[in-house]
């Protein structure tokens, strides 16, 4: 395979994007942190209020979210409903399928902490451009 040679300006517009990016991962850890939850499981119940319509999601749509195996996510939301901050409840129309919802904890945490995600985000303006690859 050949590569084409990126010119020092590409190589430094991939250095910033990722530098800015891990800078909001680290903002994201420490608030989340503060909450007294780990980032992986803000990130679960970030990506079960924003699953596309609807407010609960499958452990399977949520390894799909968060790129982990079936068995992580499931171990996840053991310890998220230990901690009440989600519920199983089986489905009423499909009862082979497991549906994970939010409880009030959950809603209460995640209001907070994506407020402040937004907020940073906001503060980045610009930041967050994907670099153009331009080819020596």
């Amino acid at each position: 395979m050949t590569y084409k040679t990126l010119a020092k300006s590409d190589f430094a517009a991939l250095s910033e994007f990722r530098y800015q990016m891990r800078r909001f991962e680290r903002f994201s850890e420490d608030v989340v942190q503060a909450q007294g939850i780990t980032p992986l499981q803000y990130l679960l119940l970030l990506h079960i209020k924003g699953y596309p319509g609807r407010d609960w999601a499958t452990v399977g749509e949520l390894a799909e979210r968060l790129q982990a195996k079936h068995h992580g996510v499931v171990a996840l939301a053991t310890r998220c409903e230990a901690m009440g901050l989600v519920v199983r409840r089986v489905s009423e129309t499909d009862r082979r399928r497991v549906e994970i919802h939010l409880l009030q904890h959950g809603e209460t945490i995640l209001a907070q902490l994506a407020e402040q995600h937004r907020i940073e985000l906001l503060s980045l303006d610009g930041v967050f451009t994907i670099p153009r690859i331009r080819h020596a």
